[in-house]
């Protein structure tokens, strides 16, 4: 009945009681965060071991209890469960008269907006979607690295100012996500955080298969530098043989990589498919350079298909149309100018006792924003 209480009901106090239910990696870091802040951590709920070990080291003397407990004690709710079980937990506690009217209900999702917290905001609850574009280890590194993180932020009107307060008073800084575009926002942070680790995590073992001792520190400037070029540059901070057009190095690439990893075949492919199809759209890639390199990718033979916008095989003649060419099918820039890349390398149940995430669980950062 009471979809949204009136704004007098909105102002908090200066100092909020902070209650967390799922004490998985995300949770306690931003509890310990506020209570930096002033705020005051009085109850967590956990389940697992490692739960129970990451809240006594980041909220000491903070009583572990249920969730229902947990929304009794507090003004502020972290739920800080994976994001399969939010809907289901919210529900419960709304369900079983959990949820106090005025409590902000604070969830950490970057799938979700608000609109998964509605059960609990027709019991009176102030809905906020505060998702941190961040990694957590679930230690205290993770306060600190909370400075400066940028949060999706999804809230009603009437608590935006509220929102932001949070937000800054953990360090962060708040960038407004519309509810529609939680999923679209939510895979973007996916694919450069979660890929980005499978792709190190991938070349360090291939690095260490080619004999090099120490693949981290070869990597670790590489990798710095190449990350810093694309947060300035874009796609013009593209390098090496797909960029350039090397057709010959690329098929040398798959051919070694089917001998030692074939695992790793199809992953290359897509990347090298994408990267070739960026590089033309920029004008970094000749399609006449393009339509052999496509050629190669379209015959590795790892049936995933064939790049958008590709030629087909044997459409190799100079000056053939591409991705990236101009309506006159005139190439763009030549990469051999100045401006050419460098050859560089290239569920629980609807009940309130929902499960936290185990210790292998992911967290509730980029990588896909589970807790």
């Amino acid at each position: 009945m009471n979809a949204m209480p009136p704004t007098e009901a909105q102002d908090r106090p200066a100092r909020l009681t902070v209650g967390v239910v799922g004490a998985g990696r995300v949770g306690p870091a931003l509890a310990a965060s506020l209570q930096l802040a002033g705020h005051r951590p009085v109850a967590v709920s956990g389940v697992s071991d490692a739960s129970v070990r990451r809240a006594a080291e980041l909220l000491p003397d903070v009583p572990l209890v249920t969730p229902a407990e947990v929304l009794a004690r507090a003004d502020l709710v972290l739920l800080t469960v994976p994001d399969d079980a939010l809907a289901d937990l919210v529900s419960g506690l709304a369900e079983t008269g959990a949820v106090r009217p005025g409590q902000l209900l604070v969830h950490t999702s970057g799938r979700y907006g608000t609109a998964v917290l509605d059960p609990a905001t027709r019991a009176g609850a102030l809905p906020l979607a505060l998702h941190p574009a961040m990694t957590f280890t679930g230690t205290s590194v993770d306060v600190q690295r909370l400075a400066g993180c940028s949060f999706g932020v999804t809230s009603p009107d009437e608590l935006r100012m509220a929102a932001e307060a949070l937000v800054i008073e953990m360090g962060g800084e708040p960038e407004w996500i519309a509810e529609s575009a939680r999923p679209l926002y939510h895979a973007a942070l996916a694919i450069g955080a979660n890929h980005l680790v499978t792709l190190v995590a991938q070349s360090m073992e291939l690095l260490h298969d080619a004999g090099v001792q120490a693949p981290d520190r070869m990597l670790g400037p590489l990798l710095g530098a190449a990350l810093d070029n694309a947060l300035r540059s874009g796609d013009a901070a593209l390098t090496g043989p797909v960029a350039r057009g090397d057709a010959g190095t690329v098929a040398a690439h798959i051919a070694e990589l089917r001998r030692h990893a074939p695992q790793s075949v199809a992953g290359y492919v897509a990347m090298a498919r994408t990267t070739a199809d960026r590089a033309l759209d920029h004008g970094l890639l000749k399609p006449e350079l393009a339509a052999d390199l496509l050629d190669v990718l379209a015959d590795s033979g790892d049936g995933t298909g064939r790049a958008s916008g590709s030629s087909a095989p044997g459409s190799s003649a100079p000056g053939t149309s591409a991705p990236g060419a101009s309506a006159s099918g005139a190439p763009g820039p030549d990469p051999a100018g100045p401006d050419a890349p460098d050859h560089g390398p290239g569920t629980p149940d609807q009940g309130p006792d929902a499960p936290d995430q185990g210790p292998d669980s992911p967290d509730h950062g980029p990588e896909g924003g589970d807790r």
